[in-house]
């Protein structure tokens, strides 16, 4: 993910609230109190009922106002910042909903009853467009619906929903040709089918994502769900049972305080913030403008173990040009490149208008015959030419596709040619190999530049037990070099479609989580079978459908951003929830002390951090256990530092930070809300 990218998406979405947000978030916590949402969370709806129980008994008089009133407050200011936590990591994103409304209001379409009877355009209203209807947008317009060009070429500023401000160029009949609606066409006119229906565009699924609405938890979620509601049901039947044993001891213990242990026990911190940790993951996906069609998405991507990427655009610049023509010995060069030319002059892709380019510096200036046919490139055969009236027949691809053509046709194929293909591949340039009927010319050498800094990323994600697979559709010498250069651990050569489905299906087979990026409508097929399918926004229909994952600045490189957003999630959940977990510890030595230690006097020594009274035991524990949500609200926005570290080492090191650190750190901060509470109130 490029700099600009980030800065543009930070600008979009600030990290902190405003003091609107906050007030917002505020008000929604108290709304949060409603049953219907209080009983969602197991662990919170237990405080709740606990706050609720606690007001009843000081209202009997089962305790004294002070203590009943305070211990009840207390516990309803926990269930408030686990309910704030929530509300903020939804009102983050109600800003950028906001403004995604506002591309989308009002909208209206000039639509085409078809391409050959266009006529005069239908003006209708946007919301009332269907998929495969034809909508025309000239320059200055708003494209009103997603979909993909089949006539023209448009420059397209996107920032309404990329925040990208540099316009982006799309084009009919290319891999290029997705639009998205709210978009504005910045020059020239374009023919759209409308490919998405009412409701169900990018715009919508992207409020729907940063508003948390229609949020389905995610496996990992609903397992640590089961795991602190199984904790929390352990620990309620504990404390139920607790007056039982304590009265066949002779002990009589206040309701209030089993009330307040039953708080201290159960896992409130991680509770109080699983549903914020959950939101705040899919908002810092958004954040990488990358649109995930479930939260499941996000959270298997921490998980992948293999990235498969494609040469072009991730590791390379993707912006290969003829830089060379070599000549077969025995052939002229000039007619290398007028066949060259010949064969690229209705060529679209960057390499063809290179070639073209290249034969014209060069001094060749021959136009192919009128009627001509232009023979496209295709996957399947890897070749791309013309065929003259006169029976002319150009060909320019890969060194074996146009050896398979000559000599089906009866001609030969000099044993020079293997020579120079190979000495321009070990360069790590691409040789495309040039064939005038039953002769080959020569080699057009294509050069690309692999980007800047990616060995050191792809060292990174070695370092987290992530391998990387290049797929390109160079021969194995150029393929090798490029590799190495890249630093990438293995490589396919010569690749079709149908070999990214085959290497997917073999690397799931043996037991790895696979992640692929693609946009055309060949890669599909890969982008279904993967764990993670990485779509271009700019892609085909086809692909977007087929990915669970859609990335709205069209970077192949975003592969790399994917994996550690997805890590992010998993090991911010893991580290707060082992922090949860383990402050726990220090309030069992305030808590049950105040419990026993008068009826049994040797538990005193459990009172390490000699509290005041037991009284001040009890209200410091809860007033920690209160505090620390609110506290760590920001980093489970964030999320915890992905750090280039395999398994291992990361829990590892969260066991240190986030557990060693969870159980040392309340016992200060316990001490010093007890010397508070004894200076302020003498309790």
């Amino acid at each position: 993910m490029t700099q600009i990218t980030q800065h543009s998406a930070a600008a979009k979405r600030p990290a902190l609230l405003d003091s609107a947000g906050m007030k917002g978030a505020a008000l929604a916590a108290f709304a949060k109190l409603a049953p219907n949402n209080a009983f969602r969370n197991p662990v919170m709806a237990v405080v709740w009922a606990g706050t609720l129980l606690c007001a009843v008994l000081t209202l009997m008089g089962k305790s004294t106002p002070a203590i009943g009133w305070s211990v009840t407050l207390l516990l309803l200011v926990t269930v408030l910042f686990a309910n704030f936590a929530e509300a903020v990591a939804e009102a983050r994103g109600r800003g950028q909903a906001d403004s995604l409304r506002k591309a989308r209001k009002d909208l209206v379409a000039l639509r085409l009853k078809s391409l050959s009877e266009r006529g005069a355009p239908q003006r209708i209203a946007a919301s009332e467009l269907r998929p495969g209807d034809l909508v025309i947008v000239t320059q200055g317009e708003i494209i009103p619906a997603d979909g993909e060009i089949i006539e023209g070429l448009a420059s397209i500023n996107e920032s309404a929903v990329t925040g990208e401000s540099a316009p982006v160029l799309r084009e009919a009949g290319t891999d290029r040709s997705g639009v998205i609606g709210g978009t504005k066409v910045l020059s020239d006119q374009i023919i759209v089918e409308v490919t998405a229906q009412p409701g169900d565009s990018f715009l919508d699924r992207m409020i729907a994502l940063v508003e948390g609405a229609n949020r389905q938890k995610t496996p990992n979620e609903i397992a640590l769900g089961l795991l602190l509601t199984t904790m929390t049901l352990t620990f309620l039947i504990v404390v139920i049972t607790l007056p039982a044993i304590a009265a066949s001891v002779g002990i009589r213990i206040d309701p209030l305080l089993l009330i307040a242990l039953l708080v201290c026990l159960i896992p409130t911190t991680i509770g109080g913030l699983l549903p914020a940790i959950g939101i705040a993951g899919m908002n810092r996906a958004l954040s990488a403008n990358l649109l995930a069609k479930s939260g499941k998405a996000v959270e298997v991507a921490g998980d992948v173990d293999v990235l498969l990427l494609d040469k072009t655009g991730t590791i390379t610049h993707g912006d290969r040009q003829a830089t060379q023509f070599h000549a077969l010995p025995g052939m002229q060069l000039g007619r290398l490149q007028e066949a060259a030319l010949l064969s690229s002059l209705a060529d679209p892709t960057p390499e063809g208008k290179s070639i073209v380019k290249l034969a014209r510096q060069n001094g060749v200036n021959a136009e192919a015959p009128k009627d001509a046919t232009f023979i496209p490139f295709s996957a399947q055969t890897r070749l791309s030419g013309l065929d003259m009236v006169d029976g002319r027949v150009i060909r320019k691809g890969a060194i074996d596709a146009i050896r398979r053509r000559v000599l089906a046709v009866s001609g030969s194929v000099p044993p020079q040619l293997q020579e120079l293909v190979d000495q321009v591949a070990r360069k790590g340039a691409t040789p495309l190999v040039v064939a005038d009927g039953r002769q080959v010319l020569g080699v057009i050498e294509l050069s690309d530049v692999v980007k800047h800094g990616i060995r050191e990323k792809f060292a990174k994600l070695r370092a987290m037990g992530i391998r990387t697979v290049m797929i390109t559709g160079d021969n194995p010498l150029t393929a090798a070099a490029i590799a190495a250069e890249a630093g990438v651990d293995d490589y396919i050569a010569e690749a079709r479609p149908e070999d990214k489905l085959a290497r997917i299906r073999q690397e799931q087979e043996r037991g790895h989580l696979v992640a692929m990026v693609g946009d055309g409508t060949n890669d599909a097929p890969a982008l279904a079978q993967a764990d993670v399918g990485l779509a271009m926004n700019s892609g085909t229909q086809a692909a977007k459908e087929a990915g669970n994952m859609v990335d709205l600045d069209s970077d192949p490189a975003k592969l790399l951003a994917v994996v550690e957003v997805g890590k992010q999630q998993l090991i911010t959940r893991g580290a707060l929830t082992t922090f949860s977990l383990a402050n726990d510890v220090s309030k069992y030595f305030a808590i049950l002390p105040a419990l026993f230690a008068g009826a049994i006097p040797a538990l005193a020594g459990l009172n390490l951090m000699q509290l005041s009274s037991p009284t001040n035991a009890v209200l410091s524990a809860l007033i920690f256990n209160a505090l620390i949500i609110p506290l760590l609200i920001p980093l489970a926005m964030r999320g915890v530092r992905v750090r280039a570290a395999n398994a291992t080492a990361l829990l590892r090191r969260n066991m240190l930070v986030y557990g060693i650190g969870g159980v040392l750190l309340p016992f200060p901060a316990i001490k010093l809300i007890d010397m508070l509470l004894s200076a302020t109130i003498g309790v």
